[in-house]
């Protein structure tokens, strides 16, 4: 008898790890798992844990700064990613087994401010480097107005890209524009690939505390009901192009906030279609739960819930909102990460010298 993880993968979802500590991605492949991601609070808990300090240590030797340490430790956890999902890569052609590569989220940092030309430009320059000769790994671009226009460059440049940090149907819309425009500049679209990253959760996050007056029935469903909309456009729009690989919605931020949601909430709500990139501790619920799970990403909620929804949340306020918490939540870890490393380094010093 399949396990839930299992038949949630008969079901058409391809199952991403949120994580790419080398254990979870060992224990997750095994489950079925064919992809994951990366982010700095992923790196700074394997570095807390004590694992890397002998390639930290090595780092630090060699005069590298806690920056470089950051990138290095972060190119190699996801290089060790990818050794193991490239199985997936061949055996689907490249449809599947990508591990995410996110790029400096302190570009976005408010405190730096530094100006949109020059963010741009910086996005272009590392989505080129830290891609150069992966066939296997995608490079994550935050939906902001600095990524998305670095996205056709990007794109035209071969690069593949998973554009993270989307809210809404706006945001969605110029992201794919951007790349769809920067793909036709390519020589072949054989080898085209992208994602869109819609992240769930935080959505009901947001309503719970600004948008109160939503019914029982309507609350917690506004993060389902929007990116179920965006998955059924994105569907719409490529099946039209007749590419030979698909270009898919990510549903991320797929563990649920509310302690008193089942924790395989958003699991069962997108199952069947496209990648679902769950924590470690969403996909262990899950197995737990005993429960198979079916195709269920083309179910909504009732037509009362729907206008409910369209009439109480103010879809632009939504995106503002989350965009610029979002950017804090990428800033944040990885400045974390840099003061890990330099305690680290201090800690460490007898085995540098």
């Amino acid at each position: 008898m399949p396990s839930p993880l299992q038949t949630l993968i008969q079901s058409g979802t391809k199952l991403w790890l949120d994580s790419v500590d080398p254990e979870f991605v060992r224990i997750n492949r095994t489950a079925g798992a064919t992809g994951a991601t990366s982010n700095p609070i992923i790196v700074a808990d394997l570095i807390k844990s004590g694992k890397f300090d002998q390639e930290l240590a090595a780092l630090a030797e060699k005069g590298f700064s806690d920056e470089e340490i950051a990138w290095q430790l972060t190119d190699l956890l996801v290089r060790q990613a990818q050794e193991v999902f490239l199985p997936a890569w061949e055996a689907t052609g490249g449809d599947d087994g990508y591990v995410s590569f996110e790029l400096d989220p302190l570009l976005e940092d408010p405190e730096r401010n530094l100006p949109h030309a020059e963010r741009v430009q910086q996005y272009i320059a590392l989505g080129k480097k830290w891609s150069r000769g992966h066939r296997n790994r995608m490079i994550k671009v935050p939906a902001t107005p600095a990524g998305i226009a670095a996205l056709e460059e990007l794109a035209a440049a071969g690069v593949t890209l998973n554009v993270t940090l989307i809210f809404t149907a706006h945001q969605y819309r110029e992201a794919r524009e951007a790349i769809w425009q920067g793909a036709q500049r390519r020589a072949s679209l054989e080898r085209f690939k992208s994602a869109y990253s819609v992240f769930v959760s935080r959505m009901d996050v947001y309503t719970a505390k600004h948008v109160p007056e939503l019914s029982p029935q309507a609350q917690g469903q506004v993060g389902i009901v929007i990116t179920k909309r965006v998955w059924k456009e994105n569907t719409a729009f490529w099946a039209e192009k007749n590419l030979p690989l698909k270009q898919e919605i990510v549903f991320a931020s797929t563990g649920t906030k509310d302690p008193n949601d089942n924790p395989a909430k958003y699991v069962l709500a997108f199952a069947g279609s496209d990648i679902e990139t769950n924590p470690p501790a969403t996909n262990e619920a899950v197995e737990k739960s005993g429960h198979p799970i079916h195709r269920a990403v083309e179910q909504m909620p009732s037509v009362d819930v729907l206008a409910e929804i369209d009439r109480l949340v103010d879809i632009r306020k939504l995106e503002q909102t989350l965009l610029r918490e979002g950017i804090v939540k990428f800033a944040e870890p990885h400045k974390a990460l840099l003061s890990l490393i330099a305690e680290k380094r201090t800690i460490l010093n007898p085995i540098i010298s």
